[in-house]
């Protein structure tokens, strides 16, 4: 199964001369690594040439990597009824860096977009109404860098005295807190586990 993949994999590159930068397979799944600027390009092909076919739509996210050079790769997931096969493609790109909008071959693209746009904060380009579709209008940040917050920066609440919702900045009790990132199996040398202290205290 793999090794047909592959075969298909690397004839479409060889049939986009410098569009597929890379090629692999895993779980009976075939993956194409392609640049931005060449997105629209591979993903028409793929759609429509006949030994292809990827004609369904099934999936668009991101993958975010802080630390690398392109922190982002935007991962689209493709189906052909007709083969009975899917093809992920990962197209890498930086922050600030508007790649193509599929939703022009893809009309099912708008949505996944919207949603990369709002918790990665990747911009498509001429996406017909790219806005935020999970976070509220005011939200600030983009929730699934992995550079933000776990507790977010503000609580939502509905206050009662002034009859509305309101939001204010995140406060964390310092009691609420722990910092001990000690396994309880691997760390219980060190401290004593709640309920060792009764054994402690009777030497019977």
């Amino acid at each position: 199964m793999d090794s047909g993949l592959k075969q298909m994999g690397e004839a479409i590159a060889a049939a986009l001369p410098g569009a597929v930068s890379g090629v692999s397979t895993a779980y009976g799944e075939l993956t194409l690594f392609v640049e931005a600027s060449s997105l629209i390009e591979t993903v028409t092909y793929l759609r429509d040439d006949p030994t292809c076919l990827f004609v369904c739509f099934t999936d668009l996210t991101a993958v975010d990597y802080p630390l690398r050079e392109k922190r982002f790769d935007v991962v689209v997931h493709l189906l052909s009824p007709k083969h009975n096969l899917r093809v992920r493609i990962k197209v890498p790109t930086e922050e600030g860096v508007p790649i193509p909008s599929l939703t022009g071959l893809y009309p099912a693209a708008n949505w996944y977009e919207r949603e990369a746009y709002d918790l990665f904060g990747i911009v498509f380009s001429a996406h017909p109404d790219l806005r935020r579709i999970l976070t509220d209008y005011g939200f600030e940040g983009h929730p699934m860098r992995k550079d933000f917050p776990m507790t977010g920066y503000v609580e939502v609440r509905y206050d009662e005295q002034q009859k509305r919702v309101v939001y204010e900045p995140v406060e964390l009790t310092q009691e609420f807190r722990t910092f001990d990132f000690l396994s309880p199996w691997e760390g219980a040398i060190d401290y004593i586990l709640p309920g060792d202290e009764k054994a402690k205290s009777n030497p019977h």
